[in-house]
């Protein structure tokens, strides 16, 4: 079985600054699909944030752990609770990733989870899940 990390690409027309700007914040795009509440920073390295999501389905806890202005920003869950799985710590260790590069007049941004590949059972719900924010967060930056 591919045990490739969920990745999901867009290209759009914003400069890299502007979508480093927008990214590094998880409150400008990991929201209103769910009822989401974010809570915490998101600015410097070992900053922590929390993420609640489905009246309680999806709790994570997340600390940046890598910072190249303008070009790519990961966060460490370091806890999980994912109610709807059997394992509910599944997110747990895995990293979430935008990598932001400068392609021709475009900026390319490139999502992926490190750690959520195939062979976990919230591979179909979670990628479901981050294609639609990610889907959502493209038509905004347009």
């Amino acid at each position: 079985m591919n045990n490739k990390n969920f990745q999901y690409s867009f290209t759009i027309s914003k400069n890299t600054k502007e979508v480093f700007a927008h990214l590094i914040n998880p409150k400008n795009w990991w929201v209103g699909i769910f009822g989401e509440t974010i809570e915490g920073k998101s600015e410097k390295i070992n900053d922590e944030f929390s993420f609640k999501a489905g009246e309680g389905m999806h709790y994570t806890k997340q600390k940046l752990i890598e910072l190249k202005p303008d070009k790519k920003i990961v966060w460490l869950v370091t806890e999980s609770n994912l109610t709807f799985l059997k394992h509910t710590n599944e997110w747990e260790d895995t990293k979430i990733c935008f990598d932001i590069e400068k392609v021709g007049e475009q900026t390319k941004i490139t999502f992926t989870h490190v750690g959520l590949t195939p062979q976990i059972e919230c591979y179909g719900n979670c990628s479901s899940g981050w294609t639609q924010y990610l889907q959502k967060m493209q038509e905004y930056l347009r």
